[in-house]
């Protein structure tokens, strides 16, 4: 079986910013990858104006926020570093029984790798300049600053969705059949590893 494999753009983003982009991406794949009856439910950003849908499922919301509560650990222990999260999908298969064994094992059939640059932007930057003689409020230049950043981080999120949804409508062929019953695929969410 072949592993299909989404490495999604790289997104910067502060400390404050983690939990809700990781939510909107996590639940983003999750739901499009759902198989049987799920309870929609439009999720606002309060960040960023966005719109997404998670399945309506408490215990998987459970399980990704764990996961992302993980993640912010790790970023705690290693700030501004690059890591990447994986999002598996995989089917349960038997081996061949033996004498003394009757073992599982994990086929993976999707991966997504989720890129983020965790960075801590100062909170005051100096607006002294030797090429401008406009005099310009502190405050007021951090707060566009903010406002821009925030603009392209918004940008970014959206482009990752779209390649979400580009890549689950192309890509269908390894997707494996349905069992009856089944609402989730098993998956696992890996974090992180980081990069040099």
């Amino acid at each position: 079986m072949n592993c299909e494999v989404c490495q999604l753009k790289e997104l910067e983003v502060e400390h404050f910013e983690i939990r809700e982009v990781l939510r909107c991406i996590l639940h983003t794949i999750v739901f499009h990858r759902a198989l049987g009856l799920v309870r929609p439910k439009d999720v606002d950003l309060e960040l960023f104006e966005i719109t997404y849908v998670q399945c309506g499922d408490v215990e998987l919301e459970k399980k990704i926020d764990e996961k992302i509560d993980h993640f912010i650990s790790w970023v705690e222990k290693h700030p501004n570093k690059k890591s990447q999260i994986c999002l598996s999908f995989y089917e349960v298969k038997s081996k061949q029984p033996s004498w003394f064994t009757n073992k599982t094992e994990r086929l993976y059939w999707e991966q997504w790798y989720i890129n983020l640059n965790v960075t801590q932007h100062p909170k005051h930057h100096s607006s002294k300049s030797h090429h401008t003689k406009l005099v310009v409020d502190p405050g007021e230049r951090a707060t566009e600053e903010r406002s821009s950043r925030r603009a392209m981080v918004e940008a970014s999120l959206r482009e990752v969705l779209f390649q979400i949804i580009k890549f689950v409508n192309e890509k269908k062929d390894h997707v494996p059949p349905i069992s009856e019953g089944v609402i989730y695929f098993p998956y696992e969410i890996t974090i992180p590893r980081k990069f040099q």
